[in-house]
């Protein structure tokens, strides 16, 4: 019994010096996980905003795009956490031209211009691929192909938003929230788990 009894008070001591070590490195992880969470989801409640707006010409659209705009320097300089200033500040170039071709095709699409609206498309679509192409080339866990979808399916999304605000289809607007923010904070975990493999010793114990 004194035998057993020293090799589970030996189990246990061994257990409690390892926890605090293993708790740290989730918590740096998680933590990194929620705060890209709450980047991406700023990033949709945003543009929802706008797009709200816009739509029913209000005049806090341009205080929506504003923060939205902002929301595109957080994310740059939260990559710019890990990749340098300089790599922050490309991305942010590269996201705030992703809301400035949105909001010139939510213009087109409801002007009914189909002219004005394909070519904005178009440059959306190009942007997208930018994007994905530019933290590819920065992190080898996001695969470019995989950041492709993503983005395209991040901007198909948006779109449908778009559309069935447009079309005053509330059900199908409401629906395609849901899928917008479903997919984004499946996009933000992505990213984050990419930063957690490529960067393990930022998220060891000290």
């Amino acid at each position: 019994m004194k035998i057993f009894g020293s090799v589970v008070s030996m189990i246990i001591a061994g257990l409690l010096i390892a926890t605090p070590a293993a708790a740290e490195h989730v918590d740096k992880a998680t933590q990194l996980r929620q705060d890209m969470r709450k980047l991406w989801t700023d990033h949709t409640v945003w543009t929802r905003d706008y797009i709200v707006a816009a739509v029913d010409d209000r005049p806090d659209a341009q205080a929506a795009a504003n923060r939205l705009m902002k929301n595109q320097e957080d994310i740059g300089a939260a990559v710019a956490a890990y990749y340098g200033q300089p790599a922050g500040q490309q991305l942010t170039s590269l996201l705030k031209q992703h809301i400035a071709i949105a909001v010139d095709l939510i213009k087109a699409a409801k002007a009914g211009d189909q002219a004005a609206q394909k070519q904005a498309s178009d440059k959306w679509q190009q942007n997208a691929v930018d994007i994905a192409t530019f933290l590819s080339h920065a992190n080898p866990n996001w695969p470019k192909d995989v950041l492709v979808n993503m983005m395209k399916m991040h901007l198909a999304t948006t779109t449908d938003e778009v559309v069935a605000r447009l079309k005053q289809d509330w059900e199908a607007d409401v629906r395609a929230y849901d899928a917008v923010y479903s997919h984004i904070l499946m996009m933000a975990d992505a990213l984050s788990d990419g930063i957690v493999k490529q960067f393990p010793e930022k998220f060891k114990a000290s």
